[in-house]
């Protein structure tokens, strides 16, 4: 995502929640796969949103990585042009990792909740490369109802933010760099910076199962 996106970004407040209805059994297993992971996050980091948007980044940026890496071979094995998927992908990785060292910043994890992003992370990475090699489509569809999940927490944080329940601390620098914020910016200003960023991504990645999907029809 290019710079001046990310200044585009931090000035949305009326992201839109939108929900993709599951067409078939694979878009139905992608859903209760994330179903089932937001029961897990909803269960260990209830109420502790910016610990929980820290295991939700570390996941979040495998997916572009894995598919940019995966769609590359592709494209050299196949000697074709991969239709700027390669590009979006990467520029996905780095945009939710950029995600993740800012709420690093915020949640100040401990010994222990580092053990657990690295836990998490390896074990996400294995089954999403897995799933990516035998099904990019549902693969892209998980990512998608993940950004769905995502902008739904980051807008119950937005709404603790304002009823004044998690302080609205000054933004940490590496955001205020990325989405080119004003000096004086606050935390509340940095969710709205991700979860706009987050509602790019499910759009994205749903478009991307839904190409996926014609091809395959």
């Amino acid at each position: 995502m290019a710079a001046d996106n990310h200044s585009t970004n931090s000035t949305k407040t009326d992201t839109q929640q939108t929900h993709y209805q599951p067409r078939g059994l694979s878009d139905r297993i992608a859903y209760r796969l994330v179903r089932f992971m937001r029961f897990f996050a909803d269960v260990f980091f209830a109420g502790r949103y910016g610990h929980r948007a820290v295991i939700l980044e570390t996941v979040a940026a495998v997916p572009g990585m894995v598919g940019g890496a995966i769609q590359h071979l592709h494209a050299l094995r196949r000697i074709k042009d991969d239709d700027g998927w390669i590009r979006t992908l990467l520029d996905e990785a780095e945009n939710e990792r950029m995600h993740l060292m800012t709420f690093i910043e915020v949640a100040k994890p401990n010994r222990f909740e580092r053990f657990i992003i690295m836990v998490a992370q390896g074990i996400f990475f294995n089954l999403f490369f897995l799933l990516y090699l035998c099904s990019s489509k549902t693969a892209h569809r998980v990512v998608g109802y993940l950004e769905e999940e995502a902008v739904y927490s980051y807008t119950e944080y937005l709404e603790g933010i304002d009823r004044g329940e998690y302080e609205n601390i000054p933004a940490p620098q590496i955001a205020i760099d990325y989405w080119n914020l004003s000096q004086d910016a606050r935390l509340r200003e940095v969710v709205v910076a991700v979860r706009a960023d987050e509602a790019d991504h499910r759009d994205t990645n749903h478009d991307f199962a839904d190409q996926l999907s014609k091809q395959t029809d």
